[in-house]
């Protein structure tokens, strides 16, 4: 028999639990303590050194492929003799303290304390041997699950209690068969690449494009690829096990791991809990992955991090592609499409950013011949306009709004119905470009056969569902007797359903109300600043009053962002959706309603109902009986709608970009920093290297790619929803997402704990906001076009009213006339004079009858035909614009050519594997049949039976 060594007995100490579960639960304890204790003293310095990165057991060999944490409770002064005497408290030394006492000596006296402090301390003692006993029992049923577990107290992080869990071999191949892990076969085929002019095309782009490909295998276009399949423990010949140790990478093992723990119930307590309760309740901190390595230093070993790190997270490498085969390789699928399909629209924006630069510039360019703006500037314009406010503001002449007017020019010019006609196919074109895109992804990470079904395998019922099906079942026996299928569901939840739709129009009826209290500051600060004594202030009243209202909008949108976040979050946890995938779908829905009607709503007000509810002269519409509705400027509302558009994202990107997702979690890990490693030790503590498991614990938790897929969804709608009134946002929404892309790498390299790889054929939920956003779109700015712009007007007056088909005198046609003596008591200007002479006569812009007509102020017919022309014009665009949209969706097809001819091949080759695979096993019986004739004869009837499947087959493989 082979000698035990240190090692062995150690490790059987640590991890053959079952062999010793007849014994009590203190003599547990101390085994497995002293037996750890002896197993870490035998370990000799050079041993300790292959597992001082912290990414191996304490032997060397096992690799750590997940981390639980839990909180170690430090003793306090006044508790450590009895801390201490708890863990020497074995059987021997209470057996000998029961004998004393039978003997009648007098027990040993224990020491006094406060009473209140004892009652205290005996609480705490509770709540922490309560959840000690539940990791307990956790990590138990973990083993025997086959999950190999390791501890460490002993940390230079205070406070922190490691479990590093190593997944055997065993463990692996039946989670990955159970998983449908599809892993690469032994079977190579050649990719078939496209010839003639398509390839001498494909050429030339990546010679050109050289410079702009990372410095990543990965990344490369491979002529050779592997045939895959699911993996399956009886074909395991099927595939290269030569190395098993890399057959699995740490991504794969990492997400094993992750199934079976949230598998493992701790079942003797209360209530059945999961990996998520334990961690909701105290019972293990945190839980996550190890990264591969460091990613700077002087001696750091080359690892996929430390290349994602150089390759892809440095500002250096912003122009070149993402090395996006290496991101799934680290990140798992889900997070590798994300960036797949930042990385794609980030591309899509650059036409679209030229086309806006263009279009801006022929504003600029027809600036000065712009016939309406030129005749609001002319200086012999005598025009005089009726006051902006009551009693405060004074009349004014039309040549004080030249600057609005030729600013509004750059925004409204005939190029941009052709930018939003463009944009409109831009959102169609870049719809098609990512499924295409993202069917080329499935074939080349092998997701072609990732089915609904085989997600639904993950789809688990979460700890809280479960846990409600238990409250409720328990409810109930206590009640009266029902149904076994009413006992154990969890469908009766309208109260939830209910508080959900009265909370969601709580919230955006608080965002009405915002927007509301902005409009009175808006018009009680116009009033205010047009009392002013200087004449500065008085003449930049509109600038300053747009400027700030749109700081101010921008700063409650960002603040009611955090707060719609939560409340969406509680909603959701309120309906107590079953599983995982139902959660997160539910949670991005109402958090998408809810922020997009917070950074849409003022935008919404400005382009479609601000100037529309004014009144007239002598018959305003007044908010609390004092405050004036505002009106637009002369220039019309764009350049107003402009000026919140650009400044609601310019500010949402800056602001939410450099302090939330760089600031904070910079602050946060500082502090977590401070707290859990900077306290009560000394200088020559600080300077030893910690393990990676506590390093990574530093690190800031994964949260989900939710942030991130919400800001870019808000982005696009900023880029095409009201593109018609800014032409520039496509090139800041391209500027933005360069530095995007680095900054989210660089987070996830860098900042965050490693997230678990998930499996996802697509983006999910977000391509149906996507195309929802790309639809409505079409209908905001067809509106906007229509009733926000001048240009419908101005082609009905060419038309229709010039009388020489120009635009002169279009100024003069959308203005009435007012008699001041029509003012109401009390809303007339305090001087009744304007550059020393009585005015009688002012001018507002609306279609109205004169006062000296039968019918004064009376819509005229003008107005009649511009509002059919503006309708007609929505009916025709929206239509047009969809109809070709179409059409570019029947003409690109969704699955490119050349990969639907691989995946046909794939599954040739595969059924030719396979038969290759049962005529080798038809041969190997056959060879093994003995030669006697006798004994065929009694075997005939197996051989026969073996002959016609292995005939089907070789004729089927033929066939192929």
């Amino acid at each position: 028999m082979a000698e035990e060594t240190p090692e062995s007995s150690g490790t059987s100490l640590l991890h053959n639990s079952a062999a010793t579960a007849s014994k009590p639960r203190h003599f547990l304890k101390d085994v497995v303590f002293h037996g750890k204790f002896q197993f870490l003293n035998s370990l000799t310095p050079e041993e300790n050194t292959q597992c001082q990165h912290g990414l191996y057991f304490q032997d060397g060999e096992r690799r750590v492929d997940y981390i639980l944490t839990y909180h170690i409770k430090k003793p306090s002064s006044s508790r450590s003799n009895r801390q201490s005497s708890r863990f020497t408290d074995n059987a021997f030394t209470r057996s000998l303290r029961r004998g004393t006492a039978r003997l009648g000596r007098p027990p040993p006296p224990q020491p006094r304390g406060d009473p209140e402090v004892a009652s205290q301390d005996h609480s705490m003692d509770y709540h922490e041997d309560d959840k000690r006993y539940r990791r307990e029992e956790f990590e138990g049923n973990l083993r025997d699950m086959g999950l190999e577990l390791e501890k460490d107290e002993d940390t230079k992080t205070p406070g922190v209690g490691f479990v590093k869990i190593h997944a055997p071999w065993h463990v692996l191949c039946r989670e990955a068969e159970f998983m449908k892990l599809k892993m690469p076969t032994k079977k190579v085929y050649e990719v078939k690449q496209c010839s003639g002019v398509g390839a001498k095309i494909n050429t030339l782009v990546n010679k050109a494009t050289e410079p702009l490909h990372p410095n990543v295998e990965e990344n490369r276009a491979q002529n050779v690829k592997h045939l895959s399949y699911a993996f399956s423990r009886e074909k395991q010949h099927l595939f290269d096990l030569s190395d098993r140790d890399s057959f699995f990478d740490s991504k794969t093992r990492a997400s094993i791991v992750f199934e079976v723990l949230k598998r493992t119930k701790c079942t003797k307590a209360k209530y059945s809990m999961g990996i998520t309760s334990l961690l909701g309740r105290g019972v293990y901190t945190a839980a996550y992955p190890l990264h591969d390595g460091d990613v700077d230093g002087e001696n750091v070993e080359p690892n996929d991090r430390k290349l994602l790190y150089e390759e892809w997270a440095s500002y250096s490498v912003f122009y070149k592609y993402q090395p996006i085969g290496l991101v799934r390789k680290y990140f798992g699928e889900k997070i590798g499409l994300y960036f797949a399909w930042l990385g794609l629209y980030t591309q899509m924006l650059i036409p679209a950013s030229l086309v806006g630069v263009i279009v801006f510039l022929y504003g600029c360019a027809t600036v000065d011949n712009n016939i309406p703006s030129m005749e609001i500037c002319h200086p012999r314009n005598n025009i005089t306009m009726c006051p902006l406010c009551d009693r405060a503001c004074n009349y004014w002449k039309l040549k004080e709004a030249c600057g609005t007017a030729r600013a509004s020019h750059l925004f409204d010019n005939p190029a941009t119905v052709f930018f939003s006609i463009f944009m409109a196919l831009w959102a169609a074109m870049f719809m098609e470009h990512w499924k295409r895109r993202q069917m080329r992804l499935n074939y080349e990470w092998d997701l072609t056969g990732f089915e609904e079904e085989e997600e639904e395998l993950k789809d688990h019922p979460r700890a809280e569902y479960e846990l409600c099906v238990m409250q409720k079942s328990l409810k109930k026996e206590h009640k009266t007797q029902k149904t076994e299928k009413e006992k154990l569901t969890c469908r009766d939840r309208l109260p939830a359903y209910m508080t959900n739709i009265v909370m969601m129009l709580l919230m955006i009826g608080v965002t009405f109300a915002i927007v509301f209290g902005v409009i009175l500051y808006r018009i009680s600060i116009t009033a205010a600043l047009h009392m002013s004594n200087n004449p500065t202030t008085r003449s930049n009243v509109r600038l300053m009053v747009k400027t700030t209202a749109a700081i101010i909008n921008l700063v409650v949108i960002l603040i009611l962002d955090e707060v719609y976040g939560a409340v969406a979050r509680w909603l959701t946890v309120l309906e107590v959706p079953k599983t995982d995938k139902s959660f997160e779908e539910r949670l991005i829905f109402k958090t998408f309603i809810l922020k997009f009607v917070n950074a849409f709503t003022p935008i919404i007000y400005i382009a479609f109902f601000r100037g529309r509810l004014v009144g007239r002269p002598g018959s305003y519409l007044y908010v609390f009986e004092s405050y004036r509705m505002e009106e637009c400027a002369h220039g019309g509302c764009l350049m107003e709608l402009c000026i919140q558009l650009s400044i609601t994202m310019l500010g949402k990107q800056l602001i939410q970009n450099n302090l939330f997702e760089i600031g904070i979690p910079k602050l946060k890990k500082l502090i977590r920093y401070i707290k859990s490693k900077r306290r009560s030790f000394q200088e020559e503590e600080r300077e030893k290297k910690l393990q990676r498991y506590e390093t990574d614990h530093f690190l800031e938790p994964f949260a989900g790619l939710t942030p991130e897929y919400m800001e870019m969804i808000i982005q696009f709608g900023f880029v095409t929803l009201f593109v018609a009134s800014f032409p520039l946002a496509p090139l800041f929404a391209l500027l933005n997402n360069i530095i995007e892309i680095r900054l989210d790498a660089k987070k996830f390299v860098a900042e965050l704990r490693r997230p678990v790889a998930a499996r996802a054929k697509d983006i999910g939920i977000w391509y149906n906001l996507l195309r929802g956003v790309a639809k409505v779109a079409v209908i905001i700015n067809a509106f906007v076009i229509s009733f926000t712009s001048d240009f419908i007007p101005r082609l009905v007056y060419q038309y229709m009213y010039s009388p020489d088909g120009s635009m002169h005198g279009f100024v003069n046609h959308t203005m009435s006339y007012f008699n001041v003596s029509d003012f109401q008591d009390g809303k007339e200007p305090m001087d009744p004079h304007h550059l020393g002479y009585q005015v009688e006569m002012c001018r507002y812009k609306d279609y109205r009858e004169p006062p000296w007509s039968n019918t004064p102020y009376v819509v005229s017919k003008e107005f009649w035909a511009v509002l059919a022309a503006r309708l007609a014009f929505v009916i025709v665009f929206q239509n047009v614009v969809m109809l070709m949209s179409d059409i570019v969706d029947w003409l690109i097809p969704d699955i490119p050519k050349d990969i639907s001819l691989q995946i046909h091949k794939e599954k040739i080759l595969m059924v030719e594997l396979f038969m290759k695979e049962e005529q080798g096993k038809m041969q190997f019986i056959d060879s093994m049949t003995p030669c006697d004739g006798k004994r065929r004869n009694n075997h005939a009837p197996i051989a026969r039976s073996r002959s016609i499947p292995h005939t089907h087959s070789h004729t089927h493989a033929n066939n192929f």
